[in-house]
């Protein structure tokens, strides 16, 4: 059928959380109300990426991007658009105040500086559709590899193309599919890490609910390339629409014979089964997954041997993220030479951010690698909300240092990272300003360390615990500067001695703050003041009683009863006061205060 206009509306979860699904409904019944159901094709996508301003409805041909939308906006939507042919102005994008609105995506300043090649189908197809994968060249780079390449030539041109696995390590990836195809053994596994745990990190889920085949892809390659004939995926139980379209997508490529036995005629076999992960950030260390699929509880194991030797059931193994196995069937496409134009020296290709914190724009960011975290943070991301100052950014979730003002013109790729303090890790990137407090920020941190660590060895274990405690004491104002001192110390020996990489890179908070932002966490020992106002116990409210009206509102927000009237003034209405004593530091009064009266001293 041929249609005159496509509406693409957002399927990812966050959209969908925002009534994402009533709108797609809407639009369908009000496509069919008033006569046009032929005439327009209504597709529920994966996620554009722009979460800031989500729900998005996209209408082409006129490229038409409406943010912001509501379900009782989609009558508009088809009334207007597809009935009169013309865009429903109020609902366009609008960028800057003195620009004029801007509809096409590439005018979008959230769009100009990225290249999407992992995200090169997420809005733009249909996820529960291979058809539509297919159209836009899936499984093209598949049929090289099954039918004109070696294992060894999928293999070299891996190693052409440059990339690094996307999980955090950044090893070379056509190395360690090389190890595994040189281990000896008949039976071989293929994994899929979408174990995504970081907070604040959506990357692998927002990959998979909007291009599910791209991933299977990568793995039917990675299996083909190390004589591997069956894989899994290893996902968190808490991404439902991942899942649920991952299955989808797996039964549609059985159905198309690529997936099962002979794929395509070729000979070769290949099938992917799905596991399903409890949560525990643990697992998303390859040993530690391993354990888990096998039917063990989560935890790491020493290496060597490495599980491209010894992994799954003691088998030869390769153990890849999503994002990592997302990018092969653009290689094999298009060519290693192709990806590799792309990036820096030592780091190819693009990375996706998951941009979120303090930052205007918020959401999935796809860049090639040495972009500055300037242009991720000021030009996509709009800059900080609210007129804020900058305060510094942490790259790679939990285990990711933060990085400050002086350091906003690095290039980011996997080894300046690591120099500064920081590291890639999957993707997660918080943006912090001036009323955030590093030592809070820290001790948050080192908290979910605490309760992630699977407690296997004694420098996490015990370590994370110590870590924790000297920021407790700080935050609490009985910190000694001596303290400063044992954070680094503790700190860097877990960094050398934990057995896997939660606990060697659980204290690149800590360490990287009291770096960075050592004033600040003197600020707390010595003077027992918390600039930011985090740190509860070295908070104290008071009432300027020369700016106070006596309007009582601080008064009656306060759930503590602390705040009662100076009694003895000649004022008509007696300004009001706090009681120290009784004041639970909850901050209500100095929301409750229009006049300024309220301060935190």
């Amino acid at each position: 059928m041929a249609y005159n206009h496509f509406i693409l509306t957002c399927g990812g979860t966050g959209c969908e959380s925002n009534k994402g699904d009533e709108i797609y409904k809407s639009l369908i019944a009000n496509a069919e109300k008033l006569g046009v159901k032929n005439q327009v094709q209504i597709v529920k996508t994966g996620c554009f990426g722009f979460c800031e301003r989500g729900p998005i409805v996209k209408v082409l041909p006129e490229d038409s991007f409406y943010v912001d939308v509501k379900p009782e906006d989609a009558a508009e939507i088809i009334a207007e658009q597809i009935v009169k042919g013309r865009e429903v102005p109020r609902l366009l994008y609008k960028g800057d105040a003195e620009k004029k609105s801007n509809t096409a995506v590439e005018d979008i300043e959230f769009y100009q500086k990225q290249v999407r090649v992992v995200l090169r189908n997420c809005g733009v197809i249909n996820p529960e559709n291979i058809d539509e994968y297919i159209a836009r060249e899936g499984y093209l780079g598949l049929e090289k590899v099954l039918f004109q390449w070696t294992p060894e030539q999928t293999i070299e041109e891996m190693k052409v193309s440059g990339l690094r696995g996307r999980g955090g390590a950044g090893f070379p990836t056509w190395m360690k599919w090389d190890f595994a195809r040189k281990a000896p053994g008949d039976v071989k596994y293929v994994i899929c890490n979408a174990d995504e745990g970081d907070p604040g990190a959506y990357m692998d889920r927002s990959t998979i609910e909007g291009d599910p085949h791209s991933v299977i892809e990568g793995m039917i390659t990675a299996g083909k390339a190390i004589g591997s004939h069956q894989g899994f995926v290893y996902i968190r139980a808490e991404y439902p629409l991942a899942i649920e379209r991952l299955k989808i997508a797996i039964r549609q490529a059985q159905e198309y014979g690529l997936l099962g036995k002979d794929i395509l005629g070729s000979g070769f076999d290949f099938d992917i089964e799905i596991r399903l992960g409890a949560g525990a950030f643990v697992c998303g260390e390859e040993t530690a997954l391993i354990k888990s699929i096998e039917g063990n509880r989560g935890m790491p194991v020493p290496k060597p041997p490495f599980p491209a030797n010894k992994g799954l059931w003691q088998k030869p193994t390769i153990i890849n993220n999503v994002e990592t196995l997302a990018n092969v069937p653009v290689i094999t496409n298009k060519g290693g030479a192709w990806l590799a134009k792309i990036g820096t020296e030592k780091s190819k290709g693009t990375k996706v951010f998951a941009l979120t914190g303090k930052i205007k724009n918020s959401g999935l960011v796809e860049v090639p690698m040495g972009t500055t975290l300037r242009e991720i943070i000021f030009e996509i991301g709009g800059g900080i909300k609210g007129g804020k100052k900058f305060k510094g950014v942490q790259t790679g979730g939990p285990s990711g240092g933060i990085l400050t003002e002086a350091l906003l013109d690095t290039p980011i790729d996997f080894d300046t990272l690591v120099k500064n303090g920081s590291m890639m890790g999957s993707g997660g990137m918080i943006v912090m300003d001036e009323d955030d407090c590093v030592v809070d920020v820290a001790r948050f941190y080192m908290e979910f360390c605490v309760d992630e660590s699977c407690g296997k060895c004694s420098p996490c274990r015990i370590g994370t615990s110590q870590l924790l405690a000297i920021l407790d004491k700080i935050a609490g104002g009985n910190g000694t500067e001596a303290d400063l001192e044992k954070l680094e110390t503790i700190g860097k020996a877990m960094s050398k001695a934990s057995l896997c990489a939660l606990g060697q890179t659980a204290p690149n908070p800590t360490l990287s703050t009291v770096k960075n932002f050592r004033e600040e966490y003197l600020e707390h020992i010595r003077d027992k003041k918390c600039r930011a106002g985090k740190c509860k116990k070295l908070v104290r409210f008071e009432i300027n009683l020369d700016k106070c009206i006596g309007c009582g509102a601080c008064s009656k927000k306060c759930p503590a009863n602390c705040i009662t009237q100076v009694e003895g003034t000649d004022k008509k209405r007696p300004p009001y006061r706090i009681d120290p004593e009784k004041c639970l530091k909850c901050g209500e009064c100095f929301k409750a205060c229009k006049f300024g009266a309220v301060a935190k001293v």
